[in-house]
Order: C-alpha cells, then structure tokens, then sequence
C-alpha cells in the first residue's frame, strides 16, 4: 500500500486581535484566521490590556500571552482545535489569579 503525504506549508503570524468575541489571526499569506474566544479560556477571562500583550512565537509560528500562560499555534488555529487545557489546569489557573487580584 503507497500512502502519499502531502506537506503544507504553515504561514506565519502578522497580526493579532482580541475581541469580546473572537481572536483573529492575521498571517503572512493574506488569509484572516479567527476562533470563538470561548475556545481560549485564559484569554476569554483576560482583560482587553492583556489581550494586547502577545508576542510571537519563534518566527511567527504561534502566539505567547506572558501574563496569561498562553501559547496557541497558527497550526492548531488552522486546524480548528481548540485550547486542549484541561477543566482542573484552567481551574487552578483561574484561582491563581484571584489571589492576585
């Protein structure tokens, strides 16, 4: 049996947006990639000062919220997967920043 594999090329980030809503990823192919924020419960639980504090990852392979212990790849975006955290990681999370409060 041939299985063949077809190799995609994964674009990089240009740009990131935050809202109420949605994140919306800009990449370098000139597609817009956005997700329901519910899908990133550290990021629908961030304040709009956070959302705006991302870096990128390697070379715009993913995205890196500090503040909030996020990483989210431009390859799961693509995907449409959403954040793979578990219930009691998110839950320990959001404790932890009560505290902080």
């Amino acid at each position: 049996m041939i299985i063949s594999q077809t190799e995609v090329a994964i674009p990089n980030v240009q740009n990131v947006t935050v809202s109420e809503s949605a994140l919306t990823v800009e990449l370098e192919d000139g597609r817009t990639v956005a997700a329901p924020l519910g899908w990133y419960p550290r990021l629908a639980h961030a304040s709009p000062e956070e959302w705006v504090r991302w870096r990128l990852i390697g070379a715009g392979i993913g995205i890196h919220w500090e503040d909030l212990d996020e990483d989210i790849s431009v390859e799961g975006l693509i995907l449409g997967k959403p954040s793979g955290e578990s219930q009691k990681s998110f839950q320990r999370w959001l404790a932890g920043r009560s505290k902080k409060s």
